[in-house]
């Protein structure tokens, strides 16, 4: 009996899921499951708000029927696979130049993520790391 019960515990703790700040400390992350792909959406900014006191709009996303939508709340990770330490397999939204990346996220210790996006190749990048938010 108290085998299946630490089994159980042990699954339900997946360090990457929780609430995450980038370096800049511009932006909170937090990184969810659904199914067994991991996503992110950007719940906190610093500067929610326009020069004109509105909420900040996708307006440099490509797509002109996302341009309406608020940044803030916006899903920028999606579709991780888990592969031992690190996430792969995943996309980045760069809120601020309307980009998608390729991206892998690799934790380092229980807090502190390294974010890797990319076009292409991995070796064609940049990485920041991210903070975890208690």
């Amino acid at each position: 009996m108290m085998v299946f019960t630490s089994v159980a515990i042990f699954a339900q703790s997946d360090p990457i899921i929780g609430k995450w700040q980038n370096p800049s400390g511009e932006g909170r992350i937090e990184i969810y499951k659904k199914g067994d792909k991991y996503y992110g959406k950007l719940y906190w900014l610093k500067e929610p708000n326009d020069a004109h006191g509105n909420l900040k709009k996708d307006v440099k996303n490509p797509e002109k029927s996302l341009q309406s939508r608020q940044i803030q709340g916006l899903e920028i990770l999606t579709n991780f696979s888990k592969d031992g330490n690190s996430f792969v397999d995943g996309k980045i939204y760069d809120p601020k130049s309307g980009k998608t990346y390729s991206c892998k996220m690799t934790l380092q210790g229980a807090d502190k993520l390294d974010i890797r996006g990319y076009v292409g190749v991995s070796l064609f990048g940049r990485t920041e790391t991210w903070k975890k938010i208690n």
